[in-house]
């Protein structure tokens, strides 16, 4: 038996290629948008991918089964489990095996039995795999998905907060409870390999750890240490992280099936005069990095940096609207990538961003200062200090007079913050701050992005306050 890990760092995802090194078989577990990765690893280990399989439908990133399934023909193993309202709609498009708890199938000499461990999602399924092949009698591991993670376990408000399911988060952490009562029954000796790791917004206190076993979580995993059902719900409902809003439109799209990669229309490249007209008109995500945006800027832009534009840019874009970058021609595969890897198929045009620069357009900038500078301004109460980190970090601690707005939800939250005196956008470093700090210009407001955020301000000894 073969065993592949594949690991997005941008989306925290994992996902796994299995193979029977003696049939010549492989099948990929929670595969991503990017499947060129499997299949050049099949190819490189002398493998066909014949399965595709996923835990569940996913709401963090657009699932590649139906990719694989175009691409070379991978026979879909989906789960069947959960309400009429979770179902995958494009099954019956491909070869395919609906699953249900117990159900069992092989590829080669390698078997995945099927167990349904429901509250992230209804529908959410485990693969216990036992190697055949090697003469075993017993499993060797177990394919969480969004389950149990190293140190943590998959949040089951996600139906609710992400697509509007009311009552749903407190009946999937009941479900949740009970799953993780069949976990701590599996033995100890095998192996966990999740879905997903530090970073990612599917559960709280992940580890970076890549896998572990059942053995260790049993010992360790906060949320495996309940006996109390009530306690359980309490502790797992509580802290989460925020929601994304594309977690929504995930879920759709995965459950329908996203649009094949082939057919998405081409990015076409407009000239650059017509610039300064398609941001009054739409979206314009500059993906250069914070420094050289806020040196200068075509006005109406906003910027979200390469390294940041899965984690963010889902909150800030309209789907259903034409959304056009600026970015070097050479990175443009790279940030398509990136932002299909999340449903973004909008995008209709990308300037060049030396051309840009090149051409004369008017341009502005914004103001960085350090927390000693804005000091005065914000003790005084001259100015709106927005924290835009998340609401646990605040919590644990702020700067004094500071309103918390979470990034993510600032373009939605804009026409409540006061126009009348300048802003000064914070968070824990400056990365977060300085994209809110271009939405916040290119709405019309006064701002100043603070260096180096809160950190920059506990290091200079400054008070501050906790909530």
């Amino acid at each position: 038996m073969l065993l592949k890990y594949f690991y997005d760092q941008a989306l925290a995802h994992a996902s796994y290629m299995v193979g029977c090194q003696r049939s010549g078989e492989a099948i990929v577990i929670d595969p991503s948008r990017s499947v060129d990765q499997y299949i050049d690893a099949a190819t490189a280990e002398g493998l066909k991918i014949v399965a595709s399989t996923e835990t569940h439908i996913h709401a963090d990133f657009v699932s590649g089964s139906r990719e694989l399934a175009d691409r070379v023909g991978a026979k879909l193993y989906l789960s069947d489990e959960g309400t009429a309202d979770w179902k995958y709609q494009f099954a019956d498009q491909y070869p395919s095996q609906l699953l249900k708890d117990g159900d069992a199938f092989t590829i080669g000499k390698v078997k995945l039995t099927v167990m349904h461990t429901p509250g992230h999602t209804p529908e959410s399924i485990s693969f216990v795999l036992t190697d055949e092949g090697g003469g075993a009698n017993a499993p060797m591991g177990i394919f969480t998905g969004d389950f149990v993670f190293v140190g943590s376990i998959g949040r089951p408000d996600l139906l609710e907060t992400a697509a509007g399911v009311v009552g749903s988060a407190e009946i999937g952490a009941r479900q949740l409870y009970h799953s993780m009562r069949k976990f701590r029954d599996l033995p100890d000796h095998m192996q966990v390999w999740p879905a997903h790791g530090a970073g990612s917004a599917c559960g709280k206190g992940l580890g970076a750890i890549p896998s572990s076993t059942v053995g260790y979580e049993k010992l360790f995993n906060p949320a495996l240490q309940y006996d109390s059902e009530q306690q359980f719900v309490d502790y797992i409902l509580a802290d989460q992280p925020e929601t994304p809003f594309y977690f929504a439109v995930m879920k759709r799209v995965n459950k329908v099936g996203p649009e094949l990669v082939r057919k998405l229309a081409p990015v076409k490249s407009p000239a650059v005069e017509l610039l300064p007209k398609i941001v009054e008109k739409g979206l314009t995500i500059d993906v250069s990095p914070a420094a050289e945006f806020a040196a200068a800027h075509v006005p109406g832009t906003i910027n979200v940096p390469l390294n940041m534009l899965v984690q963010w840019a889902g909150f800030f874009v309209d789907y259903q609207q034409p959304l056009h970058l600026l970015a070097e021609p050479s990175s443009l595969p790279e940030i398509l990538k990136r932002l299909r890897s999340i449903g973004i198929d909008n995008v209709c045009g990308s300037f060049d961003a030396s051309a840009v620069k090149a051409s004369g357009l008017r341009t502005e900038s914004y103001r960085s200062e350090t927390p000693q500078q804005l000091r005065p301004q914000i003790e005084s109460g001259a100015v709106t200090l927005l924290d835009v980190r998340a609401a646990t970090e605040f919590q644990a601690g702020h700067i004094a007079r500071a309103q918390h707005r979470f990034l993510g939800k600032l373009l939605r939250e804009m026409k409540d913050i006061n126009r009348s005196q300048p802003v000064i956008a914070q968070c824990q470093a400056g990365g977060r701050s300085a994209i809110a700090t271009s939405l916040l210009q290119r709405a019309g407001y006064r701002v100043t992005n603070m260096q180096g955020g809160y950190q920059a301000w506990v290091k200079a000894g400054l008070p501050v306050e906790t909530t």
